[in-house]
């Protein structure tokens, strides 16, 4: 069924010197009035412990154009300026709500350089775009056409620090999801292969920033030698931004083509929980890593999933993945990174990457299969993640037995035989007299016994 999404289309644009100037003016205004609001935001808290909201920042924006100091603010429109105390008020919330750090002042010179525009401040005719103060329309580049009938509602201008300005609209777009199928693929990312797919396939590192990195390193010594404030140095920062932009575009590019492949070609796509920021830790990888943008690659199948209707995994980062056999479910003790080929002691010969991608597709199928009722939440649990997101335990070998206050992982019973896997759910009858079963996930919802699957967590106390 199609959905209707809010969706960003960002072109090209060139603007004329006068509105390249019209526009570094508001950009300046923009940052002004946001640094300005967190300043007194807090001023107000650490000094008075005094809250002050969007509205009165928004009364406090009129008082500054009235001074003699910052009369200035009128000579730009107030739209944009406006929504700077949206953004700044939209960053205390989610300070408030502790999903994101103190909100920080903007900088001239690292900060992006943007400005918003809401329905009142442009004007769409015939598909030509004219900002607020302006008297022509915006010189844009259309490399794709907006959806048809679609009026964009906000309008972003930006400036990169290439030099190259850009022009973003949002409007209201339709997505079809894509026709269903029946395939399933588990992706183990990786740094020699950027992706190892559950089918054999390896998806080859493009490594981008190490092709340009000889040219960059030259830029950046150039840049050091100028005299800072200098125009030459300029032109220098200006080439070693290109470069930067370079290879950031074309990485962005190679993995859109690869998360498009992959949620039109899969139903079901099972990922691993990575933390890259905790990965970015070892200095020898670290570049690498970095380079190889695993977050990036996640945010886009994600919300290419949600798109298209189809389903995305995320099984539990300490999943032992790559030291799981998958032909007779033993974990190996040690696993080097060097390693890439290994034999596991029941005879069988795995490719590192693609052993790992294969059990991860199994992990993730299994704990689809039963649903959000795989692991519940005890009451002190406050984190409430997915059932996907398994608790960060070791698996252990062997058959694991249902008792009173244990806990039994469901990749136990990966590769077992048709016995275990017979004996397994006769023990869940038993312990589910004694202990209770999960809710929403009873036996028949199980996969066949010759398939990896899930295994109940007994409750802790019988008596509740």
């Amino acid at each position: 069924m199609a959905r209707q999404v809010k969706r960003a289309f960002k072109y090209r644009c060139y603007p004329t010197g006068e509105q390249a100037a019209e526009l570094s003016r508001t950009f300046g205004c923009v940052r002004l009035v946001y640094n300005k609001a967190l300043e007194e935001r807090t001023r107000a808290w650490y000094g008075e412990q005094r809250r002050i909201s969007y509205v009165q920042s928004s009364a406090a924006l009129t008082e500054w154009k009235k001074t003699e100091e910052l009369a200035f603010l009128t000579e730009v429109s107030s739209v944009p300026l406006q929504q700077a105390l949206r953004h700044l008020q939209t960053a205390f919330a989610g300070f408030f709500s502790k999903r994101a750090k103190y909100p920080r002042f903007k900088s001239r010179k690292k900060s992006r350089a943007s400005a918003e525009y809401t329905r009142s401040a442009f004007k769409w005719r015939d598909g030509k775009l004219t900002l607020a103060k302006m008297t022509e329309p915006l010189d844009i580049r259309w490399s794709r056409p907006l959806p048809e009938g679609a009026e964009p509602t906000t309008v972003t201008v930006s400036c990169d620090a290439a030099g190259r300005w850009f022009v973003s609209l949002l409007c209201e777009d339709t997505v079809t999801p894509a026709p269903a199928t029946t395939a399933a693929v588990g992706i183990d990312a990786g740094i020699t292969s950027l992706v190892a797919l559950s089918t054999g396939e390896k998806i080859t590192n493009p490594k981008y920033e190490g092709r340009d990195r000889a040219r960059l390193a030259r830029a950046q010594r150039e840049l050091a030698r100028k005299t800072k404030g200098s125009v030459n140095r300029e032109k220098a920062r200006r080439r070693v931004a290109r470069i930067h932009a370079r290879i950031a575009d074309r990485r962005r590019d190679f993995l859109h083509k690869l998360s498009t492949r992959l949620v039109r070609e899969n139903q079901t796509v099972v990922i691993e929980d990575l933390t890259v920021r905790n990965l970015l830790r070892n200095g020898r990888l670290a570049r690498a890593i970095s380079d190889a943008a695993w977050r990036q690659l996640r945010s886009m199948l994600e919300y290419k999933c949600a798109w298209y209707g189809r389903e995305l995994v995320v099984i539990d980062r300490f999943f032992p993945s790559s030291k799981l056999c998958g032909t007779c479910g033993t974990v190996a003790m040690n696993m080097p990174l060097h390693v890439r080929e290994w034999t596991c002691d029941c005879g069988a010969v795995h490719d590192r990457d693609v052993n790992a991608a294969r059990n991860i597709l199994a992990a993730g199928l299994a704990a689809s299969a039963c649903g959000d009722g795989v692991r519940p939440q005890r009451e002190s649990s406050r984190t409430g993640r997915p059932s996907a997101k398994q608790e960060s335990q070791r698996a252990t070998a062997g058959i694991p037995r249902l008792q009173a206050g244990d806990e039994v992982k469901w990749w136990n019973f990966l590769g077992r035989s048709h016995d275990d896997i017979v004996r397994a759910r006769q023990e869940w009858e038993e312990a589910s007299d004694r202990f209770g079963v999960v809710e929403g996930c009873p036996a028949e919802r199980l996969p066949a016994p010759d398939l990896p699957h899930a295994v109940i967590r007994p409750r802790r106390n019988p008596q509740r």
